[in-house]
């Protein structure tokens, strides 16, 4: 039987802990009380002992392998609770069989699937909770696990064709960053000796040589400490991304990117109108419909604008008016949502739309790779080239004077 660990409060008022075994934390909510005692937390005590495997990453492919799984084993009748027991057991991943097994507990606790699943944000995402919680609500839970599958591995095959696709270009920059900075720190400062003598005898080095030269001896001396500010930096940035301002702020930069901006609002409306799609073909109503699928678009600046839209359509509008206003929406495919809403086919219309946007994305990140690669050489190519050029031109200028 598991054993839980627990804090509680006596009648005379001192806090206690300890351990318990029960079969369950509702059993063992009530042995507290058996002792008199009033609990102010409890938990497995095996939760903390098996935290790393739960935070260790579960991969796509295994996640929607168990959905569909767990899907099959509804259809068939078998009851939530003893599939999910079943999942846990043959699962291979010690992580996602650890969270299975809490998600069985707290639903044999009286929680919600949905709100099982919110738990374990490191696994199931809002996606994922979203789709569930339609189901549940829509009593269409297997077919929403079904497309939650299908919808996390569509998003791990877009995130491999843009991990593979960038690659390259990450290798180039990798690359121009290391020679640069050996170039900068090791094989300047071989030259200090002679410039020096060079100064000294002409009066001054030029612009780039001297810039080149601060470069280097800031970078000899204080490189821990650059480092070390470059880490602080990027820590404070990414605390700040995890705030819900900061995440906002970075959705509506992402969007003004030049040539990428395309493609993350591409990826956005695809994912929207997919989920919105899905959720109006099962029979969600469309407020509720919006308010899901806007959650998990996976932007909040188009979040935002579909939540405002949604107001709108509360009051009497059809759902083209409003979104055609927020200006996020491409007019052809706000042209497809109007022409669908008067002929009463936006369910099917809106994963047509879907399919067409991930399509001409994929084109869209395949010329931005083409036209990322050539940059970065160039990039390259002008930072060697001043660095070369920096540690030549005093000595071409002292052979000018020398003739």
């Amino acid at each position: 039987m598991p054993e839980f660990a627990y804090t509680a409060r006596t009648l005379a008022g001192e806090d206690v802990a300890g351990t318990i075994v029960a079969a369950s934390k509702r059993e063992t909510l009530s042995l507290l009380a058996d002792k008199s005692l009033f609990p102010l937390r409890v938990e497995s005590a095996e939760k903390k002992a098996s935290a790393w495997q739960i935070n260790k990453r579960v991969s796509a492919q295994v996640l929607a392998t168990n959905l569909n799984q767990l899907a099959d084993l509804l259809q068939n009748g078998v009851p939530l609770l003893q599939s999910l027991g079943i999942l846990a057991e043959q699962c291979t991943h010690a992580g996602l069989a650890k969270v299975l097994t809490d998600i069985r507990d707290a639903i044999s606790e009286g929680t919600a699937l949905d709100e099982a699943f919110a738990q374990h944000p490191h696994v199931f995402g809002e996606l994922a909770v979203s789709m569930v919680r339609a189901g549940s609500e829509g009593a269409f839970l297997e077919d929403a696990l079904k497309r939650t599958a299908t919808f996390i591995e569509l998003q791990e095959e877009l995130k491999s064709k843009v991990t593979g696709a960038m690659f390259y270009p990450a290798f180039l920059a990798v690359v121009g960053v290391t020679v640069t900075v050996v170039l900068v720190v090791f094989f300047v400062p071989k030259f200090a000796a002679l410039f020096e003598r060079l100064e000294q005898q002409e009066g001054g080095l030029p612009a780039p040589t001297v810039l080149l030269l601060g470069m280097s001896d800031i970078l000899g001396r204080y490189g821990v400490v650059v480092m070390a500010a470059l880490g602080g930096l990027a820590y404070a940035a990414r605390r700040a991304v995890q705030s819900e301002r900061g995440r906002l702020l970075i959705d509506r930069w992402k969007l003004k990117i030049p040539v990428a901006g395309p493609i993350f609002l591409g990826y956005a409306v695809s994912r929207f109108c997919r989920i919105l799609g899905t959720l109006l073909r099962n029979g969600v109503p469309l407020l509720r419909a919006l308010d899901i699928s806007s959650e998990s678009a996976g932007n909040r600046v188009l979040a935002q604008a579909v939540k405002q839209s949604a107001e709108n359509i509360s009051s009497g509008e059809t759902l083209s008016r409003p979104l055609a206003q927020c200006g996020l929406i491409p007019k052809p495919v706000m042209a497809m949502i109007t022409v669908a809403e008067e002929s009463n086919t936006l369910d099917d219309v809106l994963v047509t739309i879907a399919d067409g946007i991930d399509r001409k994305t994929e084109r869209q990140l395949e010329m931005m790779v083409r036209l990322l690669e050539p940059m970065m050489l160039l990039v390259m190519g002008v930072v060697i080239m001043f660095v070369l050029v920096a540690l030549l031109l005093p000595i071409f200028e002292m052979s000018t004077m020398m003739g």
